[in-house]
């Protein structure tokens, strides 16, 4: 994942938006991300299926942005 910014990025926004710490869980996207967790795991396969999707509209994920 640490090569490809786009999908880190998407599974970012798809895990804060589906495991908001406040509601969800008690554990943030880096440290969910360093230790593998399930809502990582889960997130990054959305990224990917949202990858596969747009690819087939031939769209693609925009770039991130980093403040």
């Amino acid at each position: 994942m640490q090569h490809d910014l786009r999908l880190l990025a998407a599974a970012r926004a798809i895990y804060d938006a589906c495991y908001p710490i406040e509601e969800c869980s008690s554990t943030g996207f880096d440290e969910a991300e360093r230790f593998r967790m399930v809502h990582y795991r889960q997130a990054v396969d959305a990224a990917v299926q949202a990858r596969a999707v747009m690819a087939a509209r031939g769209e693609q994920l925009p770039l991130p942005v980093f403040a």
